[in-house]
This record gives structure tokens, C-alpha cells and sequence, in this order.
């Protein structure tokens, strides 16, 4: 326990910033920063003991709006790990439904004493509303179509496992580019990497003027998987298309779908990435999102060590506010 103590203490950074609210808010050093602290915090969970008393002090309230699985139990996991006193807050079956309003949940939460917010909501924007009402530390963990910084960071960490340093590389990002928050800041973070970045997918999931964020755009899926190093595949968000953006989900895996016939032609090895859940047979076939060339699981076992870093990072400032 010595040397896990040692560790934690070893490393402590601080970021430019109170909250995570989106990797926009964020400056390349606070990246570096956060990576680093992932990497030693990764270290700590091979060890026998795979929790440390660095927030024991903090209590942390995980406030999801929406659904969630990966994000949910992964911050969790790594609140635990920091042995952080932990809130489990769900929408469904709350006050919400009630009509009890966002800001009037939150406040009620933090009057039990709740240092750190972890808030998952439906409305783009709604973690910077509730960053200028209360005095906690809030981390995004994905709001509306906006961003969801953590699932950039943990990206970017796995890419720079595999491939090193992110500058030059370059870097596709296919699918549903419209509706997706993980699209938004895998783009802000990559271009602050200094790496290439195109998406790819049919005209109506683009957005308009997305060159404007430095990025190229394709619409042919051949021909960015032979120009990528990276492909970070994106789900199709049908419960956020209120009309139809293309015929069939057959058709859309046809054209815009990721399997090994692709894959096997490009006489390349490329990285394949996923944030999950996986819509397998539709934007990823099962034989390339559990092929040699996928990094999916190593991406979630990432996720702990890297929101381990930024729960623990932010925790410096919250602790200061409290003296």
C-alpha cells in the first residue's frame, strides 16, 4: 500500500480547468497531463491491490439523465478505485419524473455534501448550465449531441498505445458524424494531437461546414480506410434521427459498413476503434470488431485508467475550494 501511496502522490498535476465540461474548454498540456496520470494509474490497477486512498475524503455523485452502461459503470469503477465515497443518481423513477426541475436535482444532491458531479443529460449544454449554478467540480459525461470528452480522451490515450505520438497520423472517423457527441470531441482533441483527422459516412449523417473544424470530409468508404491509420467507428444513432436520413440499416451496412472483405483488400494493417455499443452486422461486422486489428476492449479497460486521471486531477481543485 506503501508504494500505491507513493504513487498517487507522485504524479499529482493540476488542469487549467475546474470542470470537464468538453475538451473545447481544455489546453494541450492539461491532454498531456491527464495522460500521463493515466498511464501511472493504469500501472496501479496491474497491481495486486487495485485501489488507492486518494479520495477518500471525496464524494462523487454519478447524475445520468440518459441511459448509459460503459460510461456509467466505468466512471464508477474508477470513483471506487480512488476510494471515493460514491452516489448513484438515475433519472427514471426519480423526482425528474415528478416534474422536479435539473438545477433543483442537483442542488438537492449537493446539500448532502457532494464534492464532484459526473452528469449525463439529454440537453447540449446542460453541464455548463449547472457548472455556473453550483460549486462542485462537474465532469461531462455526454450531453446531447455536444461532446463527450472523457470517451475523446480514453480515444486518443488508446491511440497513442498503439500508434505513439498522434502527430501526422492519420486518423478516420466513420459513421454517424450528425448526431454523435463522440465525434465532436474526438475531432477537438485529435487537431490539439496535432493529427490528420477525416470523417466518413453518407451525405445526410455530415454535418454542414465541418471542413470548418479542420478536418477532411469522404464520402467513400474504400477510399478512407486506404488512407487511414485509424479507423474509430461510430454507431448510428437512430433514436436521434427525428426523420429519415437513409433507407434501410441493409443498405447503410452495405455502403458505409466496416467487414473483413474491406479490411483484407487494403493490403494494410489499420487500427479499428469502436466507443460502443457495437450495431454488429450494421457499421462493424463481428469478424473485424473481434479481429486482430481491434482495440474495442483494450478502449474500455483505457476508460478507468483515464477517468481515474481526471476524477483524480480535478479532485485538486475541489479540495482547495473546500479550505
Amino acid at each position: 500500500m506503501t508504494t500505491l501511496l507513493y504513487l498517487c502522490a507522485a504524479f499529482k498535476m493540476a488542469l487549467s480547468v475546474k470542470h470537464l465540461l468538453g475538451i473545447k474548454e481544455l489546453q494541450t498540456e492539461d491532454l498531456h497531463s491527464i495522460f500521463h496520470t493515466a498511464r501511472n494509474f493504469k500501472q496501479v490497477l496491474q497491481q495486486p491491490v487495485r485501489k488507492v486512498p486518494a479520495l477518500r475524503d471525496t464524494t462523487i455523485a454519478n447524475i445520468f439523465f440518459e441511459n448509459s452502461t460503459r460510461t456509467r459503470l466505468s466512471f464508477e469503477l474508477a470513483e471506487k478505485r480512488l476510494s471515493a465515497d460514491v452516489v448513484n443518481f438515475s433519472a427514471s423513477g426519480s423526482s425528474v419524473s415528478k416534474g422536479e426541475t435539473l438545477i433543483d436535482t442537483v442542488h438537492n444532491i449537493l446539500a448532502m455534501k457532494v464534492d464532484m458531479v459526473v452528469m449525463r443529460h439529454s440537453a447540449s449544454g446542460a453541464p455548463w448550465f449547472l457548472a455556473r449554478h453550483t460549486d462542485a467540480a462537474i465532469i461531462n459525461a455526454g450531453d446531447g449531441i455536444n461532446e463527450h470528452p472523457t470517451q475523446a480522451l480514453l480515444d486518443a490515450f488508446s491511440m497513442q498505445e498503439k500508434l505513439g505520438d498522434l502527430k501526422g497520423r492519420r486518423i478516420a472517423i466513420i459513421g454517424d458524424i450528425m448526431h454523435s457527441r463522440v465525434a465532436l470531441s474526438n475531432i477537438y482533441c485529435l487537431n490539439m494531437l496535432g493529427a490528420e483527422v477525416l470523417v466518413c459516412g453518407p451525405p445526410t449523417l455530415i454535418p454542414k461546414h465541418i471542413e470548418s473544424l479542420g478536418v477532411r470530409v469522404e464520402y467513400d468508404l474504400e477510399k478512407a480506410l486506404k488512407w487511414c491509420e485509424v479507423a474509430n467507428v461510430l454507431r448510428i444513432q437512430l433514436e436521434r434521427q427525428h426523420k429519415p436520413l437513409f433507407s434501410t440499416l441493409r443498405e447503410y451496412a452495405l455502403y458505409y459498413g466496416v467487414n473483413k472483405r474491406l479490411l483484407d483488400a487494403l493490403e494494410k494493417e489499420i487500427v479499428i476503434m469502436h466507443p460502443g455499443p457495437i450495431n454488429r452486422g450494421v457499421e462493424l461486422n463481428s469478424d473485424v470488431a473481434d479481429g486482430k486489428s481491434s482495440i474495442i476492449l483494450n478502449q474500455v479497460e483505457n476508460g478507468v485508467a483515464v477517468r481515474m486521471a481526471v476524477v483524480y486531477l480535478l479532485s485538486g481543485a475541489t479540495a482547495e475550494q473546500r479550505v
